[in-house]
């Protein structure tokens, strides 16, 4: 059965969805964005519905977290409706949106395509950029079909810049989604791990996988 997270304030809305999707679907509710953020980092859904307006943790801010490590289909629920906000949300990963007040036909239409979406999209759940080819479900990552030995921190760097192969990840993305603690500039750790996860290519290419953009942050040099 498919998993589904309600990531909604209003506990009547919230309690509301779960009442239409229960049948079909294992739900699980959060009511706001700090509690949604603690069940994503021991949980995996296949589609999360969202409203922006939370207390802790913003709905945009969210979107960003998950997108930084996670493809997830996000439908935004919201009663939003100024262009450049929804434009924001687009820009920021969101895969559709559902304006409030909704109706429960369409809510129930747009998370079926969605799901039929993630199916044709996913399966064996690997990434390919390039050379690399990183399997989520076996943990292993290929380049050039050489396996890499790589310990679970520079496995999860890897998949970040996978997942976004365009972004240039500062410090403080890739330090507070793999280690989940705040990022206070001083720490020398993500620089050690870029370092080592550079080394393990190195055996087999000299061309740079993992480039420095300075005063920014890395980027994936595929």
């Amino acid at each position: 059965m498919r998993k589904i997270l309600i990531v909604e304030d209003d506990n009547n809305i919230n309690n509301l969805l779960n009442d239409l999707l229960e049948t079909d679907y294992h739900v699980t509710q959060a009511f706001a964005g700090s509690e949604a953020k603690r069940l994503l980092i021991n949980e995996d859904f296949d589609l999360i519905l969202l409203d922006l307006m939370l207390p802790g943790i913003s709905g945009e801010e969210l979107i960003a977290e998950i997108r930084s490590k996670k493809g997830t289909p996000i439908i935004v629920i919201t009663a939003k409706n100024d262009s450049t906000v929804l434009s924001d949300v687009f820009e920021a990963g969101a895969n559709d949106y559902i304006a409030k007040p909704f109706n429960t036909v369409e809510v129930m239409a747009r998370i079926k395509n969605q799901l039929k979406n993630l199916g044709e999209k996913t399966k064996g759940a690997v990434l390919t950029v390039g050379s690399i080819k990183l399997n989520d479900e076996t943990h292993e990552v290929y380049y050039q079909d050489q396996l890499l030995a790589l310990t679970q921190k520079e496995y999860e760097l890897l998949k970040c810049f996978l997942a976004h192969p365009k972004k240039v990840f500062t410090k403080a993305n890739l330090y507070e989604t793999i280690w989940q603690e705040p990022y206070f500039g001083d720490d020398n750790t993500i620089t050690v791990h870029i370092s080592r996860l550079r080394n393990k290519f190195q055996a087999f290419t000299d061309q740079e996988v993992i480039k420095t953009i300075w005063g920014v942050g890395f980027q994936l040099n595929i």
